[in-house]
């Protein structure tokens, strides 16, 4: 059963209602462990090494070509295309970076983090134990408050008790942020690269800090130094710009439908694994194309209930999942990509009317949420 986007926020008891609340779902205790035991069964998080070393060669060839499209193209303006392509390919390599941290490309725990960390700080140029932190984090208790870090205030104000306390040019922009959402992921990469740094140049302690540095300082030198080497000055930045806002655009268009503008679950609630991790994810249709285009994330509800499962098996559990969801009642959210981008800015539209000015008239306000 597929629930409509209206359907899918009627919320149990538990859940901060932003429509209404619901407070009879059943017993879900087991749900997963059935769930889970059809998928064991089925094979279905085995090992792809096929499909993953076809991956590594396809962005191998990426980058080939993009470098030598670099020193071939010159001091040509096209080469905004050739960092737009960058963009693309690091995002790219990004998903597979996530894939490697879950465990889902390599047979060993070790050799998944070696390959993740040396994608993330030497080609990506983020910081893994940084975003393993963050990312694990938000996978325990997707959209609950106060344990969710993607749903912590970072300019834009995901809940409106953190709206509220909006001052200045962040009320500014708060009151504004779903129209606002998509321009300002173009600093999103920059953000991504300053919170990695961050983090390793801290006071706590950090695994691998040493490690991380060392790849992250080489990998902007790789990339940055032969731009600034061989291109005019104003053509490197241009580059670079195109580049980061390439890369921050892509990575946020793909991460945001996920959840943003699902139920969020209160902080005292206490939910079992499967109600808490369908009710919050949104699935994008698509299929291959939408897996291609977002690295598997597009399969966002079987990605959080079986966390270490290859991309290429996502398909096959999606049909064991809404089986379950369609037995036990559960909602089960999925949307065209466009739809999951209009919801994603409608919600955080009106998120941020709570940052609207005390003193503004209350009919111009009433107004403006139609």
């Amino acid at each position: 059963m597929t629930a409509s986007p209206t359907t899918a926020t009627e919320l149990p008891a538990g859940f901060r209602a932003t429509v209404r609340r619901d407070t009879s779902f059943p017993h879900l205790t087991h749900a997963y462990t059935e769930v889970a035991a059809k998928v064991r069964d089925r094979g279905l998080l085995r090992r792809a090494y096929g499909f993953y070393g076809g991956v590594g060669a396809v962005l191998a060839a990426g980058f080939a070509g993009a470098l030598a499209g670099f020193f071939l193209l010159g001091h040509s303006w096209f080469q905004l295309l050739i960092a737009g392509g960058l963009g693309v390919l690091l995002t790219q390599t990004a998903f597979l970076t996530h894939e490697a941290a879950h465990k889902q490309v390599l047979a060993g725990g070790k050799a998944n983090d070696r390959l993740a960390r040396v994608l993330a700080c030497g080609v990506v140029g983020v910081s893994l134990s940084w975003w393993n932190t963050k990312h694990n984090r938000h996978h325990a208790n997707p959209n609950k408050v106060g344990k969710d870090p993607d749903i912590d205030v970072d300019t834009i104000s995901f809940l409106e008790e953190d709206a509220v306390k909006a001052r200045g040019l962040q009320a500014l922009i708060t009151r504004r942020q779903g129209w606002l959402f998509f321009p300002l992921l173009t600093l999103e990469g920059l953000n991504l690269h300053r919170l990695g740094f961050q983090h390793l140049l801290g006071r706590e302690k950090v695994e691998q800090r040493w490690t991380e540095l060392g790849l992250i300082v080489l990998r902007f030198a790789a990339f940055w130094v032969p731009v600034f080497w061989f291109l005019p000055i104003g053509m490197a930045f241009a580059f670079v710009g195109v580049q980061v806002a390439v890369f921050g655009v892509y990575m946020g268009a793909s991460f945001a439908p996920n959840h943003k503008g699902m139920p969020v679950i209160a902080r005292d609630s206490k939910l079992d694994f499967f109600s808490k991790q369908v009710r919050t994810s949104r699935n994008v249709r698509g299929g291959w194309w939408a897996t291609s285009l977002m690295g598997g994330l597009n399969y966002q509800v079987e990605h959080h209930l079986f966390p270490s499962m290859p991309r290429p098996h996502l398909a096959k559990a999606r049909l064991l999942v809404r089986e379950q969801c369609r037995a036990l009642d559960v909602p089960y959210t999925e949307t065209s990509l466009f739809r999951s981008y209009a919801i994603v800015v409608r919600y955080l539209n009106e998120v941020g009317l709570a940052a609207r000015d005390p003193f503004e008239c209350h009919v111009v306000a009433r107004f403006r949420r139609v």
